[in-house]
């Protein structure tokens, strides 16, 4: 599943409720507006190896150069984040490192849509305003 938005997220699939679902496209939207870069997250199984999995992905987003994916496969607790040659400017590798800590101890704390909304706040501070 990958939510970006403006595309029909699948509100009834997934691991997430729509209340949740509706907070994830409305952090997305936000940072998207307040960055100019393009966020999307995508939420499934991996294939292997995850990371060549993950920029695959990346590389097929419209304008990938500007595009951040954040990756991630709850059942192989796996998180992967993707910045385009353009987002990578704004945020570092450790940037990016950072957001994903934060973001696993809020899924090892079971929380994966929070975790995930404020792995996409994090990157967006990061990234500044566009």
């Amino acid at each position: 599943m990958v939510a970006h938005h403006g595309h029909d997220a699948g509100a009834a699939e997934g691991p997430f409720t729509t209340r949740q679902l509706l907070r994830l496209d409305h952090a997305l939207r936000i940072a998207n507006t307040e960055t100019g870069l393009t966020f999307s997250v995508y939420i499934g199984e991996f294939e292997t190896p995850a990371r060549e999995h993950a920029e695959r992905l990346h590389r097929q987003i419209e304008g990938a150069e500007v595009a951040v994916l954040i990756a991630i496969s709850p059942n192989q607790r796996k998180l992967e984040i993707v910045t385009g040659s353009e987002a990578r400017k704004r945020i570092s590798d450790r940037d990016a490192k950072l957001a994903g800590l934060s973001m696993a101890a809020a899924f090892a704390g079971g929380d994966l849509a929070g975790g995930v909304v404020a792995g996409i706040d994090q990157l967006a501070s990061h990234a500044g305003r566009a």
